[in-house]
């Protein structure tokens, strides 16, 4: 394993931890401003934002440039807007302390999956992907519950002066550790990188990432109340439960990786069939413990099983110019965490439970499966319209007889 695949899933750790760990600590951030906790979470829904506006418009930008010089570059703006989060006299500069720090992470995600696979042989290329994005599973397994807890002893400036002093180690292990890399040849164009676009089947990708991830988030998002509502445990329990899914998220990250390098397609209609099943199964039996920790370690592995693949299909199908595509799929992984919360928003807001959101989620991930199988098909259709035919491989087999 290349070393410098250690040094981007530590700046994917940082950036995991900045997105997810604001979530535990809200009441704090709320009361210090001032302010109520539905205005404090517009700092996690402005953050999701500014993740899609940096994936598309930052990695645009930025494609005619060596790889590795915009990564520490993107690290230097991560550890800017975290800076500026710790220092925040008020809620607006905290707000503009997130949304700095997001702007990094679409593009970070985005081109450091191309860099990581290019770091390997052909053959491993979803596997360096999955090794990068283990940083952001490490962020929610153990990142995430000790952040909040260094907020809630410490202040919650404290996390975030932490998180600033882990992007300046990513930082230097992007610098030292990480082969400098070019186009592989001619420096595309922004015109190039967008001809990209004009494929079917990247577009088929990113709305299968948007479902497909959308509604294993869908359900996630209201978890809390799920596990309290209709599960039975106590509130103090959630954050161990919440270590658990973490735990599924680790193993179905790397499990996919190693999956989706065999066979991408097979891979991905297999893990969101089974993703679908297993959040149907989750709201039958939620009013169980027993399978309630079961369905959540599941959806945890089966849900992030799906993320190298994705990201691997959209990255090959734009192989001749993958950044930016690379970049969108980023953001189409937060437009599908924007879907599945606001769905199971709507659906607990109409009066169906805290169950719901999971059956919302179920129906999402059962069209990103349908989804996924006409990208399959469409793609199986043109590996045969494409390969040579057995009789003009037996034609050039043949030698030629002149007559005499």
């Amino acid at each position: 394993m290349p070393v410098g695949l250690l040094a981007l899933a530590l700046g994917g750790f940082g950036i995991g931890l900045t997105e997810f760990v604001i979530m535990g600590l809200l009441p704090e951030v709320a009361a210090d401003f001032s302010v109520s906790e539905a205005s404090a979470g517009w700092l996690i829904s402005g953050y999701a934002l500014a993740v899609v506006i940096g994936a598309l418009l930052l990695t645009a930008a930025v494609t005619r440039f060596d790889r590795k010089p915009v990564l520490a570059v993107l690290l230097v703006l991560f550890i800017a807007g975290n800076l500026i989060s710790a220092m925040a006299p008020d809620y607006w500069m905290m707000m503009v302390g997130r949304v700095v720090a997001a702007l990094a992470h679409g593009a970070f995600f985005g081109i450091g999956a191309v860099v990581a696979a290019d770091m390997v042989a052909p053959t491993k290329k979803a596997g360096a992907i999955a090794i990068m994005f283990t940083g952001l599973t490490a962020a929610n397994v153990l990142g995430v519950p000790f952040g909040t807890m260094l907020g809630q002893a410490a202040g919650w400036r404290s996390t975030f002066w932490a998180i600033t002093g882990i992007g300046v180690v990513a930082l230097a292990g992007i610098l030292t550790l990480v082969p400098r890399t070019g186009h592989g040849g001619s420096t595309p164009s922004l015109r190039s990188e967008l001809r990209a676009f004009g494929s079917g089947q990247v577009w088929l990708s990113i709305l299968v990432t948007v479902l497909g991830y959308g509604g294993m988030f869908g359900a996630f998002t209201y978890i809390a109340f799920t596990l309290t509502e209709v599960s039975g445990f106590e509130a103090s329990t959630v954050p161990w439960l919440l270590i658990l899914f973490g735990v599924g998220l680790f193993a179905g990250n790397t499990l996919g990786g190693r999956a989706a390098d065999r066979n991408v397609d097979r891979t991905l209609l297999l893990v969101l069939a089974v993703l679908a099943v297993i959040l149907v199964g989750f709201a039958l039996t939620a009013n169980s413990q027993p399978l309630t920790i079961a369905s959540m370690v599941l959806m945890g592995g089966f849900g992030f099983a799906t993320v190298p693949g994705l990201q691997m299909r959209v990255m090959k199908y734009a192989s001749s110019a993958p950044t930016l595509a690379s970049g969108a799929n980023i953001g189409a992984f937060n437009v599908g965490n924007a879907l599945g919360a606001w769905l199971g928003g709507v659906t607990i807001t109409a009066g169906f439970g805290y169950t719901s959101p999971i059956w919302a989620g179920a129906a999402i991930t059962f069209l990103g499966f349908g989804v996924m199988i006409v990208a399959a098909a469409g793609a199986k259709r043109t590996a045969r319209q494409t390969a040579p035919s057995p009789a003009a491989g037996r034609v050039a087999a043949e030698p030629v007889t002149v007559a005499r």
